[in-house]
C-alpha cells in the first residue's frame, strides 16, 4: 500500500493559479504569508513539459526483474521486467511517481502486480523532496525524458498501453504532465492528488481515472473534485473512484485502476 509522507502536512507551496481555481485565495493568503505579502509571487516560467522519448525497436537487451536506472546519484529510481516479457511482444508500461518526500520505493508493492499483469514498471525520483515546485513545470521534466528513454532503449513497450501515474504530490505532477503528453500516455492515474497546473501546450485527452479517500486530511476531497472539475470542462473522460479512507493508496483501488488501465473485465 501506498502511503502518505509525513512532510504533506506542512507544504505551503501554492501558486497563484492555484489559488485562483481553488477559490480560497482571497481567504487564505493573508492568513499564509501575512497582510504586507498576501499576493503570492508569481510562477517562474515554466520549461517545456513536452516529452521527447517514443517506444520503439530497442537497441539493448532487457534486464530482467529489478534494476536501478542507473541515470543519478543519488536519486535514482527502478524500473521492473517481468519474468513473462518477450521482445517478441510489445508489454504495457506503467509509470509511476511518488508523494512528496519519498521515493521510488514506494511503488515497490507494484512489482507484484507487474510481473501478474506482464506489464513494465518504471519508478523514477523526483530530482529534489518532491516533483520540482508546485509553480511550474520544471527540471523533472528532463530527468522523466531521460527514464522513459531507457525503458524504450531496452523493452518492447505497446504503445496502446503506456500508463501516467502518481501518488499525492506525484499524482499532481503526473496529471498536470499528463495533459501535455497525450500523444504518449494513453492513461492517466490520479491517485490521492490536490492539485492541476497544466503547462501548455494541452496534447491528446487520455482518459482519466482519479481516485481519493473521503477521510483525506492532507488533501481534502474538495480539491480532489476541483481536479475533476476542470478535466471535465476540458473534455476529459475522467472515472472518479471515491473510496471511505484517508490519504492512501488501498489495495482494492489498485486492483480496479490497474483493470481499467489494462482493459479487464
Amino acid at each position: 500500500m501506498v502511503t502518505s509522507q509525513v512532510w504533506d502536512r506542512y507544504r505551503r507551496r501554492w501558486s497563484r493559479r492555484e489559488f485562483v481555481w481553488t477559490g480560497l485565495g482571497a481567504i487564505a493568503a493573508p492568513m499564509l504569508f501575512g497582510c504586507k505579502n498576501a499576493e503570492p509571487t508569481a510562477p517562474t516560467p515554466a520549461a517545456s513539459p513536452r516529452l521527447t522519448a517514443r517506444p520503439g525497436v530497442p537497441s539493448l537487451p532487457a534486464p530482467p526483474g529489478r534494476s536501478a536506472l542507473g541515470l543519478a546519484s543519488p536519486r535514482d529510481g527502478f524500473m521492473y521486467v517481468p519474468s513473462g516479457y518477450s521482445p517478441d511482444s510489445p508489454a504495457p508500461l506503467f509509470v509511476a511517481l511518488h508523494g512528496f518526500g519519498a521515493d521510488s520505493n514506494d511503488w515497490s508493492g507494484y512489482i507484484e502486480h507487474a510481473e501478474a499483469r506482464g506489464f513494465v514498471l518504471l519508478a523514477p525520483e523526483s530530482r529534489s523532496i518532491s516533483w520540482t515546485d508546485a509553480d511550474s513545470i520544471g527540471p523533472d521534466v528532463a530527468f522523466i525524458d531521460a527514464a522513459l528513454q531507457h525503458v524504450f532503449d531496452r523493452c518492447r513497450i505497446d504503445p496502446a498501453y503506456i500508463a501516467f501515474a502518481g501518488f499525492s504530490d506525484g499524482a499532481s505532477y503526473a496529471v498536470s504532465l499528463g495533459v501535455s503528453n497525450g500523444d504518449l500516455f494513453t492513461n492517466l492515474l490520479v491517485h490521492s492528488g490536490g492539485f492541476y497546473w497544466p503547462g501548455s501546450p494541452i496534447v491528446g485527452k487520455p482518459p482519466v481515472y482519479q481516485s481519493h479517500g473521503t477521510n483525506d486530511q492532507i488533501l481534502s476531497m474538495t480539491l480532489a473534485r476541483a481536479i475533476e472539475a476542470e478535466l471535465l470542462s476540458e473534455g476529459y473522460d475522467v472515472t472518479f473512484d471515491e473510496f471511505v479512507g484517508g490519504h492512501q493508496l488501498l489495495p482494492a483501488t489498485t486492483q480496479a485502476s490497474l483493470d481499467w488501465f489494462l482493459d479487464v473485465g
